[in-house]
């Protein structure tokens, strides 16, 4: 178990969308997309800080400028080597733990998150994620691991395969001989592979739309039981980004 270690969330954004460019800066229910995110992280216990990383390509300028406004910690890194970009911010923030969460996942839950870290902390595992086997919604991606997990990754990759550089995490779970990895999968209500709740493209979106004018009260955060039973309730809002 790893004891009285930085847990730092980082969050990775850009400006850059081939199929929804400026996301993460769309407005949702008064508020940008990404301070949504931000928010609701912010309720996870077990995160000590969040971290935006930003790409520091000059369309990504807004991002910082979101940032400073709202008073977030953030780092710029490179655009499209979202390895270099994590390791760099892990490493000037200190961070010995790092919680990976894309920044087109609004519905985020903070107890999912909670719980992610909290069987992190007690294992022995080098990664620990919900993305190994997808069970959960699609959009409530988390991945945990180490500092030196992600140090070790960012050296053997430096000059190597594209691919890895450009995701940040795959060499670490394509070498199960290198590093312990631990899967968690979802149990009951929330094992529902089959809804997706990512913002990829305009469709996504609308229906994050949607899930906010029914849940959303400003100072409160609703949880993933709760999509699920609207989506279940009202299940022709699941066609909009399903065509």
């Amino acid at each position: 178990m790893i004891k009285d270690k930085k847990i730092f969330a980082i969050v990775q954004a850009r400006m850059a969308s081939t199929r929804l460019p400026g996301k993460v800066l769309l407005e949702l229910e008064g508020k940008p997309f990404l301070w949504h995110v931000v928010n609701r992280l912010g309720q996870a216990k077990k995160v000590d800080e969040i971290i935006l990383a930003i790409s520091d390509s000059k369309d990504s300028d807004v991002l910082a400028e979101f940032a400073e406004n709202n008073k977030f910690k953030y780092f710029r890194g490179s655009e499209n080597n979202l390895l270099e970009r994590h390791y760099l911010t892990a490493k000037n923030f200190g961070a010995d733990v790092i919680v990976r969460i894309p920044s087109d996942n609004a519905l985020l839950d903070p107890k999912i998150v909670d719980s992610m870290v909290e069987k992190h902390l007690n294992s022995d595992a080098d990664y620990t994620s919900n993305v190994l086997e997808e069970t959960f919604p699609v959009g409530l991606h988390t991945e945990v691991f180490n500092f030196s997990a992600l140090e070790k990754a960012y050296n053997e990759v430096k000059d190597g395969d594209e691919y890895e550089k450009e995701h940040a995490t795959p060499y670490i779970y394509r070498h199960p001989e290198m590093f312990k990895l631990q899967s968690v999968t979802a149990d009951g209500k929330l094992r529902r592979p089959d809804i997706r709740l990512t913002t990829d493209k305009e469709n996504d979106f609308k229906l994050i739309v949607e899930i906010y004018k029914n849940l959303y009260t400003a100072g409160k955060i609703f949880h993933t039981e709760e999509v699920i039973d609207l989506l279940d309730k009202f299940p022709h809002l699941l066609k909009i980004n399903t065509n």
